[in-house]
C-alpha cells in the first residue's frame, strides 16, 4: 500500500464516520420544525413535550458531528496539499459560505433553542428552531455545492502559477449552479429526511413496544411514518434525475455501477449480482432493455459501455456495482417499511403487529447503509478523478508525507472514533431510555408565558 492508496483510506474513514451525525441532525431538525409547528398551531403540550425531547438528542449529533467535521479541513493540508492548492479558489468561496451562512446561524440560535423554553416568548423560540433547521440544511448545500464541482467542473478557467496549476473561478454562479449540483443536493437532503423519519419511528415504536410514553409514541410515529413514505417516494424520482446526469456527465461512473462493459442496444438493468472484470461480465438477475429506457426513455438507445473508456480511467467496477446496488436495496426495504407502517396505521392495527414494530426499531440503520453506500458508490465511480477530466487523484496527495505517518494517523483516528461512537450510543440509549419528560412544562411559570 503506497501513500495515495493509505490517503485515500484514511479520509474516507474520516467522512464516512463524521457522516453518520450530519443526516440525523438535518433530518430531525426538520422534525423539530414540524412538532413544534404543530404545537405552535395547535397548543397541544404532547408536541412540545417530542419537541423537547427530540432537541436533547439533535444537540447530542449536532456536538459530535462538529468535532468529527474539523477533521476535514485539517485533511486537505496535510494529505492533500496540492489537491487543496489546485482548488482552493473554488473551495475557499464555498467553504466560507458554509461558514457564515450555515454553522454560525445554527450554533447562534442553538443556545436558545436548548434553553430557551422559559426564557423567550413561543414564537422566539419557534423562530430559533427555523434558523438551527436552516442552518443544517444550509451546510449540506454548500459541501454539496463544492462536492458537486468535483464531479462536474464549470465556471472555471485553469491558470499556471509558480506552485502549478490551479483552478480559478470565472462564474461564480456557474460554479453553483453546476450540472449535478442541484440534483444531488435534493437527492442527499432527502436521505436525510428519510435518516429524521427513520430514528423517529424506531424510537417510537420502541416506546409503543415497551408500552411507555403511548401518546407521544403515537404522534412521533405518524409523523415518521408518513414522512419515511413520502420521503421514499421523493426518493425514487429524485435517484431517477440524479442516475440520468450521471449518465450524460460520467458515463464511466454508470457503465461501473451497472457492470455494464459492452456499448450495445436493449442494454440490461443488472439487479443484483457479482462482477467477474477479468472477463468483462456480469453474474447477475437482469431486465433486457430497462437501462436503456431508465436513461434515454427508449429500450433500444444504447447506454455508454466500459468499452468505450479508456482502460486507465476505469473505476473500482466491483466495489462501485456492489455498494450502488446496496444503496437501492436499502431503499426498497424503507419503502417496503414505510408502506406496512402506513397501511397498517391506517387500518389501526399498527401497535398489534409487535413483529412490524420490531423491525420499525432496527430500521434506523437502513438509511445510513444507504447513505454510506452511496456516497462510496459515488466518489469511487469518479476514480481515477478527484476532479473529473481535471485533475487525477494520484496528482493531489502531498509529497511530503510517508507511509509511516499515515498508518499513525489512521490508527489514531480508528481509537478515538471507537471511543466517540461509544459514548454517543451510551449518551443517546440513557436519553431513549429515559424518554420524555412528561408534564414538565405545565407550570406557572410557562403559563404567563403563553399568556404574553
Amino acid at each position: 500500500m503506497d501513500v495515495l492508496f493509505l490517503s485515500r483510506i484514511q479520509f474516507a474513514l474520516n467522512i464516512c464516520f463524521h457522516y453518520l451525525y450530519p443526516p440525523i441532525s438535518i433530518g430531525l431538525g426538520l422534525f423539530l420544525v414540524i412538532t413544534e409547528g404543530l404545537y405552535m398551531k395547535t397548543k397541544d403540550i404532547k408536541y412540545k413535550e417530542i419537541t423537547n425531547f427530540w432537541i436533547k438528542i439533535f444537540a447530542l449529533t449536532f456536538a459530535i458531528g462538529v468535532a468529527t467535521g474539523l477533521v476535514q479541513a485539517f485533511a486537505f493540508g496535510t494529505n492533500w496539499s496540492k489537491y487543496s492548492r489546485f482548488v482552493g479558489d473554488v473551495f475557499g468561496s464555498a467553504l466560507a459560505a458554509e461558514g457564515i451562512f450555515a454553522f454560525f446561524l445554527e450554533a447562534g440560535f442553538l443556545g436558545v433553542l436548548l434553553f430557551g423554553w422559559d426564557r423567550v416568548s413561543p414564537k422566539m423560540h419557534y423562530f430559533a428552531t427555523i434558523c438551527v433547521a436552516l442552518g443544517s440544511h444550509f451546510s449540506a448545500v454548500w459541501i454539496i455545492v463544492a462536492n458537486s464541482w468535483m464531479q462536474t467542473p464549470t465556471g472555471y478557467r485553469i491558470e499556471e502559477t509558480p506552485s502549478g496549476p490551479r483552478a480559478v473561478i470565472t462564474n461564480f454562479w456557474e460554479m453553483i449552479f453546476n450540472p449535478s449540483s442541484m440534483d444531488r443536493l435534493l437527492h442527499t437532503l432527502n436521505g436525510c429526511w428519510l435518516t429524521g423519519a427513520f430514528m423517529v419511528i424506531s424510537v417510537g415504536a420502541y416506546y409503543l413496544l415497551k408500552k411507555r410514553h403511548m401518546e407521544l409514541a403515537r404522534s412521533m410515529m405518524h409523523i415518521g411514518i408518513l414522512g419515511a413514505f413520502f420521503f421514499c417516494v421523493l426518493q425514487l424520482f429524485s435517484g431517477d434525475r440524479s442516475a440520468k446526469i450521471v449518465a450524460k456527465y460520467q458515463p464511466a461512473k454508470l457503465a461501473a455501477f451497472e457492470g455494464t462493459f459492452t456499448t450495445q442496444e436493449y442494454t440490461p438493468l443488472n439487479l443484483i449480482g457479482w462482477v467477474d472484470v477479468p472477463n468483462e461480465t456480469v453474474h447477475s438477475l437482469s431486465i433486457p432493455g430497462a437501462l436503456s429506457f431508465l436513461t434515454h426513455s427508449d429500450l433500444k438507445t444504447p447506454v455508454t459501455g466500459l468499452d468505450q473508456i479508456p482502460r486507465d480511467e476505469w473505476p473500482n467496477i466491483q466495489l462501485s456495482f456492489q455498494t450502488y446496488h446496496l444503496m437501492i436495496a436499502m431503499w426498497g426495504m424503507m419503502f417496503l417499511i414505510s408502506a406496512l407502517g402506513l397501511w397498517s396505521w391506517w387500518k389501526n392495527t399498527l401497535e398489534k403487529k409487535r413483529w412490524l414494530l420490531w423491525t420499525m426499531v432496527f430500521s434506523v440503520v437502513l438509511p445510513h447503509i444507504a447513505q454510506q453506500s452511496g456516497w462510496i458508490a459515488a466518489e469511487v465511480g469518479r476514480q481515477p478523478w478527484i476532479v473529473w477530466k481535471v485533475l487525477r487523484t494520484a496528482h493531489g496527495v502531498s509529497a511530503s508525507i510517508n507511509k509511516a505517518q499515515v498508518i499513525g494517523s489512521i490508527t489514531m483516528f480508528v481509537a478515538i472514533y471507537i471511543l466517540l461512537f461509544s459514548l454517543f450510543l451510551f449518551l443517546l440509549d440513557r436519553k431513549i431510555k429515559h424518554g420524555p419528560e412528561e408534564g414538565v412544562f405545565g407550570d406557572k411559570i410557562y403559563t404567563n408565558i403563553l399568556k404574553k
